[in-house]
């Protein structure tokens, strides 16, 4: 590797000597290195004084952070903006979240102590495992072509695709099979394959960054110092393990996910407020039973408790089309207004031929005019009480009106959620048991007692009960654990209104 101002003074010079010397060329390959460039993209310059001082990046940042970020940003022979704020995003984006994700394993397994070789095999795994076990394969696939293709960027980007999945979907969806539980099986196959997956990301992440995935692999494989990453096997491409049907089905999953959760934040509605449901107008092609199943993991994801299939979006939601005139007057001329009438009088049949096949036709006077998805825009509205988005093909319909039921269960979400935050700023350990009392309004009180199993549940508490006015503790106790006494914690919260003050004794 070489800087692309030496291509002809160097590289061409050292193959001219090989042949002579041994008639035969100098090398392979060769990765020419493009310039670094300041954040406004001028060549660094001492004269200029945008120049960075590499050792002093290197002792703030870390080696790790500063080649993964000049790896992942732009291939080595283009050049590249030298940013120390993608410094920021590339430490945030993949070292801490993979380090959260080794410290979540490692403070279950260190309670738990599973037997990863009592797990099942992959193929007996829930889907969420194999279809986690699948990305990794693909993506061991990915960066092992990448590098064979002295591509390290390709490879950087699958990982960080890879270690982003690892953390907000599987990790996210896989928490209470790591709590203590009754099915040994299921719970030895999820520590099982996020050890799996850990284990060879360390590997196939150690060209890049030499010291983060060292360490990692060792806390993994309990190695001394003679068990380096750098000394590992290359993981293989586990075939048997890749499944694009799943992954496929899984695709869908998260589709319906993101569109619910759009809905959500539109209609200003939080995750922890149940919805009675959720109606699915899937593309042509896509079987309902596809969705069916992945439905449980799309329902407790968005807190919906129904998800309903529909042909077509009649009875909840209006969709009317219009033309990109940008576009489409370019292609059609003088045709202009005939065409936007049409489009404008376009059907709901003809609608959904355009989103099913990317193309639809419609007859002008003067003749056919076939259209694309770049020449229309559709534009899906809900009918009161529903809120509706599309994307992927996929047209979502959420029903936002609350019943009182509703309301309490969110209610009791809400209260687990601060118990939860009180744990935490208190340093209570994650299998400490606890015994709760709370003061508030009779409603609030009134959806605790109906859902008391589920927040007992959730917070790990042996007991939940409404305190009486002379059990009230003073004002002035405070909000956190005094330094070595963990047997006492209160605060109060607002939650939508209803004032709530928590008290928490460690059982």
């Amino acid at each position: 590797a070489e800087g692309v101002d030496q291509t002809r003074g160097w590289f061409y010079t050292l193959h001219a000597i090989a042949t002579l010397v041994e008639d035969s060329v100098a090398y392979r390959n060769v990765v020419v290195n493009g310039l670094v460039l300041d954040e406004a993209g001028e060549k660094m310059s001492k004269s200029k004084g945008n120049t960075v001082d590499p050792f002093d990046v290197l002792s703030r940042h870390g080696l790790d952070v500063v080649r993964w970020a000049m790896m992942s940003n732009a291939p080595p022979w283009e050049n590249l903006k030298f940013s120390e704020a993608a410094l920021a995003e590339t430490r945030s984006k993949v070292f801490s979240t993979l380090a959260n994700v080794y410290g979540f394993f490692a403070t279950y397994a260190r309670l738990d102590r599973p037997d990863l070789a009592a797990a099942p095999p992959p193929s007996e795994r829930p889907d969420l495992d194999r279809w986690v076990l699948h990305r990794l394969a693909r993506t061991v696939e990915a960066a092992t072509q990448s590098f064979d293709d002295y591509n390290p960027t390709r490879a950087a980007r699958a990982v960080e695709a890879f270690a982003s999945d690892l953390s907000n979907w599987y990790l996210r969806r896989s928490r209470r099979r790591f709590w203590k539980s009754d099915d040994a099986r299921d719970q030895n196959a999820a520590y099982a394959t996020l050890h799996a997956c850990l284990r060879d990301l360390a590997v196939v992440m150690s060209p890049i960054a030499p010291v983060f995935p060292d360490v990692l692999y060792r806390a993994l494989t309990g190695g001394g110092d003679a068990d380096s990453v750098h000394l590992a096997a290359w993981p293989d491409v586990r075939t048997a393990e890749i499944d694009d049907a799943l992954a496929a089905r899984m695709a869908l999953a998260r589709t319906v996910v993101t569109l619910v959760l759009s809905l959500r934040a539109a209609s200003a509605i939080g995750v922890r407020q149940p919805l009675a449901r959720a109606i699915v107008v899937l593309p042509s092609g896509v079987s309902a039973d596809d969705l069916r199943a992945v439905e449980d993991v799309v329902t407790d994801e968005v807190n919906v408790r129904e998800l309903e299939i529909a042909r077509g979006a009649a009875g909840f939601a209006t969709r009317r089309a219009s033309a990109n005139f940008r576009v489409l007057g370019k292609k059609v001329g003088p045709r202009m207004k005939a065409a936007g009438a049409a489009i404008a009088a376009m059907t709901e049949a003809e609608m959904e031929t355009l989103a099913a096949t990317g193309a639809v036709t419609l007859v002008l006077d003067d003749g056919p005019l076939v259209l694309t998805t770049d020449d229309v825009t559709v534009v899906t509205e809900g009918v009161p009480g529903w809120h509706v988005a599309s994307g992927d093909g996929v047209t979502l319909a959420l029903d936002t009106n609350r019943t009182p039921d509703l309301i309490a269960e969110g209610l009791a979400r809400e209260v687990v959620n601060r118990v939860q935050q009180l744990r935490k700023r208190g340093g209570l350990d994650v299998s400490d048991r606890i015994d709760i009392e709370h003061e508030t309004d009779d409603a609030l009180a009134a959806a605790l007692d109906a859902h008391g199993d589920y927040v007992r549940n959730e917070t790990l508490a042996l007991s939940l009960r409404r305190a009486s006015t002379s059990d009230a503790l003073p004002a002035d106790v405070p909000p956190a654990l005094p330094a070595g006494d963990a047997s006492l914690l209160t605060d109060t919260f607002d939650i939508d209104g209803h004032a709530l003050r928590l008290t928490l004794r460690r059982a």
